[in-house]
């Protein structure tokens, strides 16, 4: 796949909490009554599944946060196999190539998709970053704090707070995942990444070593469907999107590439470590 930048992404940068788009976003399918019943037929033990992993989730970290804190060694692997029943019952198929360091630390990786979340899941056994705003949703908010999600906000007053936690995080040898685009595009290229979070990232590695894996995902869309089939980006509802997915007849497949992990070193700063991970994540697509 070749990664293409459009004209305006080489002159300009997105504002944080824009959302990438294009003028010619692909058409999101209408299901037909069949699709409508093939989706239904999947949406049943998908939204069961999950249900029922999310409850065990609860009961397991009632006994695992008093003993181990911020280590999961309980909780990781449900989230993980949760995500691969979701993929299942989707029917979209997960290939793998590298090899995963399951270094603490870091996991960078280009966005596409809201399907990223539940690729990545059950690709590694990682912990989701995320704006502090979503903490504030209702249903999402409770789910992404329940899964361990890491709250972050971009006031730059807080910054040393956010250092702290990441650096808490990694003690526990939790790998935390960020999407450095800060916005999904449409599958076909990688966007510049963002320096912020690899400042704070060379800043937790003053105390410990730290470790940055890039990877990359690739969707290859059903036979005969738009390459972007998978992409979820700018403006696009949730809701048809995500209908779309159930009512597939027959997916394409997702291939998640580990590149070779980068060592935070006395040499690293935020704008070399963003360059490199960024480059191996380009040479993925």
């Amino acid at each position: 796949m070749k990664d293409v930048q459009a004209p305006e992404e080489k002159s300009t940068t997105l504002r944080s909490g824009v959302a990438w788009t294009d003028e010619n976003a692909p058409v999101i399918p209408v299901p037909d009554a069949f699709g409508k019943l093939r989706a239904i037929a999947r949406a049943i033990p998908l939204l069961a599944g999950i249900l029922i992993l999310l409850i065990i989730l609860l009961i397991l970290r009632v006994i695992e946060r008093p003993l181990m804190g911020e280590r999961r060694p309980l909780t990781l692997p449900i989230k993980l196999w949760g995500c691969r029943w979701a993929l299942f019952c989707m029917g979209l198929r997960l290939e793998t190539r590298g090899k995963d360091s399951h270094h603490a630390g870091a996991v960078v990786a280009n966005h596409a998709s809201w399907l990223d979340i539940f690729v990545l899941g059950a690709a590694a056994g990682v912990t989701f970053v995320s704006k502090a705003e979503v903490a504030r949703w209702p249903l999402i908010g409770p789910l992404a704090r329940l899964t361990g999600t890491l709250f972050i906000t971009r006031d730059p007053r807080a910054a040393q707070v956010q250092v702290d936690l990441m650096r808490a995080r990694f003690a526990a040898g939790q790998r935390l995942l960020f999407f450095p685009e800060g916005t999904s595009t449409d599958g076909q290229r990688v966007l510049p990444f963002r320096t912020t979070l690899f400042a704070s990232i060379c800043a937790v590695h003053s105390q410990q070593p730290i470790w940055v894996q890039p990877i990359s995902v690739r969707y290859i869309a059903p036979a005969g469907a738009d390459p972007r089939f998978y992409a979820w980006y700018g403006t696009m509802g949730f809701a048809p999107h995500f209908l779309a997915m159930l009512a597939q007849r027959k997916h394409g497949f997702v291939r998640v590439t580990f590149q070779a992990p980068i060592l935070v070193t006395d040499d690293s700063d935020r704008k070399t470590l963003a360059a490199a991970a960024e480059a191996a994540v380009r040479s993925g697509l």
